[in-house]
């Protein structure tokens, strides 16, 4: 590095066109490395590949080893570069070396992942001569080698995607089940959300499947630090596991830098997109090599043209990574990374998971990631080693991002977010157990391996989802009984009406020219592929010519555009029932189930963040049930706000708005994947009441974590409305860029004294 982190800070605030950007460096100190001892000696073969490469196991390291030798399933959550892959390969190997006859399935959410470990395997299987010919098994594997595979690899690497395709077949796996051993889940923090509990329920399929062959595999889990791993595990496994959290591994000194754009004007600042640009040029001009983590794989392309026209003479050592680039280029610009021949590289989030790279001297995150998590495994990619590194966050105007400038302490002192899945949502229960027995007649035996799937306690029915789930299954005759059990009736085959990543079985198809680009759920082509929208789909714009709603198709044609487009959302909402209810101060605050009825009728067209047109759609409503949470305002505080002079719905609007953008804070989740309803009097509880709903069918358990946590989020919400600079309210506090109401009314201080009074703060 020629430049070190601190010099090239202090070089940036003397210069000329630095104009008070940082609001914050937090230096985060070298630490020193702790070993451990495992509790006998590794088989020789392993311990001379250790002693070969010169390492000696860090203290997580060797109790994630000594716990699963005890037959422990075993949770390892610690930092980004602490050395997790040797906690779940070194047991896996020295299992195979005792018996030749045991396999392993490991289990990664990207492709690229996947091939990174095949590549750390098959040089450890040649340097510890232990034969068990990895390969990977996924849908780019001839089919040819694929019975070779299933016979003959001791570890078969794949994803969640594919084993969901695949345990209809389990026959032809018969060998492989039958001596599992080990099933390896990586980055598990990504298990979150609607893909999680798709996963938790695919798990138990798997499992399933695995006692149907005799055997009872270990688990072993890898994740990011997370605020709950004992409990993420358990809801995606339905087994306990040992955590194994505290860091051995050494670091250098790391120098963490918010940057926020300058303001130019009362409500607006200097685009996030542009400093980010400055910044990485001037970092590869002075020798940096650095890794700008950008918010789309267009502007992953934007920023690396626009740093490469900034400094003509260095271009050649700037380029862009992301998804949608051939798997050999993509490899071409990893291998010149781990080599220094590349000085900058602009990534999409491709980069931000385990992908080997290299050190790296600095990163540049443009706009928080939505977690805490992603932010932590971005910068992680900085100082791997005992060098010192740079980081740099650069703010959007988005709430989150601004709350953490102006409060960095609620970033670099608050634990991290809690990865919710929901083993409550019944479409999700009935899709798998409709999966299950189209793999293996279902039991009641079965239950054992769905015991904690049991509806809320407040339901009316309290009976077993896994029973209720089956008796749905079979009135709709989607499963009829047999001696052997519950059979799969259907005609199509299960696995394919079931998507990991949604909760609807309402599937839409991208088409462009005839081809498929994606497919995607209802909820998603209502908001981006409805009639003249701008669709992306990896990196390249295409223009929605016409929503089939009939055919379930969206017909697209490729166009350079440089606008996009954001639909708005109206919603209503019915209360179903409550679940539980609670007093917050003088407030009565709510959780239970509600029917959303979400309306679609226009959207904007912008360039940045300019709104060029607003244009009328067409759409029938969604309507769904969820989880919701709702509280009322009390009628002294309606008053308090009424004799201010201040504009009551404009308040509980705003609340409604920043409460949604603060929810991230708190759950592993996107601002998108929540919606909210404001109103004067609803008709439901009679009086003024702000609802926040779980914007998924069935809810994945957001609004739970809302509702266990809601002092900490109203509280959150008042900082970031009280901390924000604007008078009247901006993107940074209280407008939401899917308001379908165009962010009207909206009122700052009427939304203030409503917080101060929920909280009993004095106003």
């Amino acid at each position: 590095m020629m430049v070190k982190p601190h010099e090239f800070l202090n070089e940036i605030q003397n210069s000329l066109s630095y104009n008070s950007q940082i609001e914050h460096v937090e230096v985060i100190p070298a630490k020193e490395a702790e070993f451990g001892m495992l509790d006998k000696p590794l088989p020789e073969p392993l311990q001379k590949y250790l002693d070969k490469l010169g390492i000696r196991l860090y203290s997580h390291q060797a109790r994630a080893i000594n716990e699963v030798r005890k037959g422990k399933n075993v949770i390892i959550t610690t930092p980004t570069a602490s050395g997790k892959t040797l906690c779940f390969n070194l047991p896996v190997l020295e299992k195979i070396h005792l018996d030749p006859k045991t396999t392993a399935l490991y289990l990664y959410p990207l492709k690229a992942l996947t091939n990174d470990q095949l590549k750390v395997l098959r040089q450890m299987e040649q340097e510890t001569g232990i034969k068990f010919n990895a390969n990977v098994y996924d849908g780019d594997t001839p089919p040819n080698l694929r019975p070779k595979i299933r016979k003959e690899s001791n570890i078969i690497l794949s994803n969640p995607y594919g084993i969901h395709l695949y345990l209809p077949w389990h026959n032809k796996w018969t060998k492989f089940y039958s001596n599992l051993a080990f099933i390896v889940l990586d980055e598990v923090h990504t298990y979150r959300g609607v893909f999680g509990s798709n996963v938790a329920m695919l798990m138990r399929r798997l499992l399933r499947i695995c006692e149907h062959y005799g055997s009872n595999p270990q688990i072993i889990l890898s994740s990011a630090t997370i605020a709950n791993p004992e409990e993420l595990s358990s809801k995606l496994t339905g087994k306990q596991f040992e955590v194994v959290s505290e860091d051995g591994a050494v670091r250098g000194k790391k120098y963490f830098v918010f940057w926020n754009p300058p303001l130019i004007g009362r409500n607006a600042r200097n685009s996030p997109h542009q400093e980010t640009k400055n910044l990485l040029a001037m970092q590869v001009a002075r020798g940096i090599q650095t890794l700008c983590f950008t918010i789309s794989r267009r502007m992953a392309e934007l920023i690396a043209r626009w740093t490469r026209e900034e400094i003509p003479e260095l271009k050649e050592r700037v380029t862009s990574y992301r998804a949608g680039y051939l798997p050999s280029e993509r490899r071409e610009i990893e291998k010149k990374l781990r080599e220094k021949q590349l000085l900058g590289v602009a990534s999409t989030s491709a980069l931000e998971l385990g992908i080997d790279i290299g050190s790296l001297d600095s990163v540049i995150i443009s706009g928080y990631p939505g977690t805490i998590i992603s932010t932590w495994q971005q910068a992680g990619r900085a100082g791997r080693g005992t060098e010192d590194a740079l980081i740099t966050l650069v703010a959007f105007e988005n709430p989150l991002d601004q709350y953490f400038m102006k409060h960095p302490e609620k970033f670099f002192g608050k634990p991290h977010e809690h990865a919710i899945i929901d083993l409550e949502n019944p479409y999700i229960t009935i899709g798998h157990l409709m999966c299950a027995a189209a793999e293996l007649p279902l039991k009641d035996s079965d239950a054992k391996y769905f015991s904690d799937l049991n509806v809320k306690k407040e339901h009316e029915d309290s009976s077993n989802l896994f029973s209720s789930a089956l008796k749905i299954l079979e009135e709709n005759k989607v499963i009829m009984k047999s001696p052997k059990g519950f059979v799969y009736a259907g005609t199509r085959r299960a696995v394919d009406m079931v998507s990991l990543d949604s909760i609807s079985s309402e599937q839409v198809k991208v088409v462009c020219e005839g081809k498929v680009l994606e497919i995607i759920d209802r909820n998603r082509a209502y908001s981006e592929a409805h009639r003249g929208a701008v669709f992306l789909h990896q990196g390249e714009t295409y223009l929605v010519e016409d929503l089939d709603l009939n055919n379930r198709t969206a017909y697209v044609r490729k166009e350079d555009l440089d606008y996009y487009t954001e639909a708005a959302e109206t919603a209503d909402i019915e209360v179903i029932r409550e679940f539980e209810k609670k007093l917050c101060n003088d407030f009565v605050v709510k959780l239970g189930e509600v029917t959303v009825t979400k309306c679609y009728n226009k959207y904007f067209v912008k360039k940045y963040d300019e709104v060029l047109g607003l244009e009328p759609l067409e759409l029938p409503p969604i309507i769904f049930d969820t989880t919701a949470l709702w509280f009322i305002i009390p009628d002294d505080v309606v008053k308090k706000v009424k004799e201010n002079n201040l504009d009551f719905e404009g308040g509980i609007h705003a609340v409604e708005h920043a409460m949604i953008a603060m929810t991230p804070y708190f759950a592993l989740c996107d601002r998108r994947d929540i919606g909210g309803v404001s109103t004067s009097n609803h008709p439901d509880t009679g009086k003024p009441t702000i609802f926040i709903y779980d914007g998924h069918q069935g809810g994945i358990g957001i609004n739970e974590k809302n509702y266990q946590l809601f002092q900490e989020l109203a509280s959150n919400t008042l900082e970031l409305i009280e901390s924000c600079e604007c008078e009247d309210g901006c993107p940074s506090c209280i407008y939401s860029p899917k308001c379908g109401n165009n962010n009207e009314p909206l009122d700052k201080k009427a939304a203030t004294i409503i917080l101060r009074a929920l909280l009993k703060k004095p106003n």
